[in-house]
């Protein structure tokens, strides 16, 4: 039994996309245009990608090996049926000499050559998400921010085509540009034709004659790139942006995959979010309190004056609209709340208690109710 998975030099646990760069390094190597190339090799490299690149017949190999393709077309109402040992009208028919996988997948439309020559030609490049911590503060006014990725990147030289700057990229005469090669099988069933990849353009349709030096006819090469990225003003902790076409680069000119930045807002120390809404907290005094004043507050375009109205109690919250965070609608702000706490001094100087004692013998024996009952609510 073949072993696939060998084949492209990876394990049966390998994702998806190890495998995709198993095929295209070893496609690569074993490509017969290049010098050291082997057409045999390259087939097989192909017909191993042909399977374990399909999550579904990866799944099918797994479970049949080879033979999954006579398994799945059990499936398709020939359960029971002994394809190995066959007899009809007088002559003998050994399935074993057929591949049925493609023959019914030709008939019923199990995983035609379309989808194969899809994947086989799209080349998009890899998405890449990257966490981006941010300063509280932005979110009030949105921010500009640079990033230093390391991936994939258009080749410089060759500029995503892949060949060597003058050298010239034609048409594949095997498939006259089509990247697909159909065949037509006899069978006892009729004549059923196959498209498959082909085998000298690896489904690209054209080759080129002399590969880039610098990205040995990828059309990608690693580098660094600084990526200058808008950030909206009311962006949410947690939320990710999508930037198009930021992400690793196709191969030979394919499109490029996308870049997604999941957000990350650093502890404010004055501010606390509630929805559009942000909270501040201010400390002031019991006399402040008592007799009334105004306080500095900090908001997110400068400190503003606050009256506080006599006989504010602790606790107390003071509305400034619009100083909130911009609404990812476009209407307006959200309000800042601000939280008054009163604070009662621990240590009290000598004058300090002989003026509270006095006050208190003017309020009276009852200072907690009547007319002082405010004032001593402080304490």
């Amino acid at each position: 039994m073949k072993d696939y998975y060998q084949t492209l030099g990876v394990s049966k646990n390998a994702t998806q996309e190890e495998i995709k760069k198993a095929f295209r390094r070893l496609a690569h190597q074993h490509h017969p245009d290049k010098d050291g190339g082997n057409e045999a090799k390259f087939k097989e490299i192909n017909e191993a990608y042909q399977v374990l690149g399909n999550p579904q017949k990866r799944q099918q190999y797994d479970q049949f090996g080879t033979t999954f393709d006579g398994a799945s077309s059990g499936g398709a109402g020939f359960s029971g049926f002994d394809f190995n040992n066959f007899r009809t009208q007088g002559f003998n028919v050994n399935f074993e000499d057929l591949d049925l996988g493609d023959i019914f997948s030709d008939m019923f439309g199990f995983g035609g050559g379309a989808r194969r020559q899809k994947r086989a030609q799209g080349g998009r490049g890899v998405d890449i998400q990257v966490d981006l911590n941010l300063d509280f503060e932005k979110v009030f006014t949105g921010s500009q921010e640079t990033i230093h990725l390391r991936k994939e990147v258009v080749c410089p030289r060759c500029h995503g085509r892949g060949a060597e700057p003058g050298s010239r990229v034609i048409e594949c005469s095997r498939c006259q540009g089509t990247g697909q090669i159909r065949t037509t099988r006899q069978t006892f069933l009729g004549s059923f034709s196959q498209v498959s990849v082909c085998p000298e353009c690896g489904g690209e349709g054209k080759k080129i004659n002399r590969p880039c030096t610098q990205c040995q006819g990828a059309g990608r090469v690693v580098d660094e790139e600084r990526i200058v990225v808008n950030i909206p003003a009311g962006v949410r902790d947690g939320e990710i942006i999508k930037v198009e076409g930021k992400g690793e680069a196709g191969v030979r000119g394919a499109a490029s995959g996308d870049l997604y930045l999941k957000i990350h807002l650093k502890p404010s120390r004055y501010f606390e979010r509630h929805g559009d809404d942000v909270l501040t907290s201010i400390d002031i005094s019991f006399t402040q309190a008592a007799l009334g004043g105004e306080v500095q507050v900090k908001t997110y375009n400068g400190a503003v004056k606050l009256k506080i109205p006599a006989g504010t109690q602790s606790g107390k919250i003071f509305k400034l609209s619009g100083k909130g965070i911009p609404r990812l609608t476009g209407r307006g702000r959200g309000d800042q709340l601000v939280k008054i706490n009163v604070v009662v001094p621990r240590h009290l100087s000598r004058r300090e208690r002989a003026l509270l004692k006095e006050l208190e013998r003017e309020g009276g024996e009852t200072a907690n109710v009547d007319k002082n009952s405010r004032f001593w609510s402080f304490f």
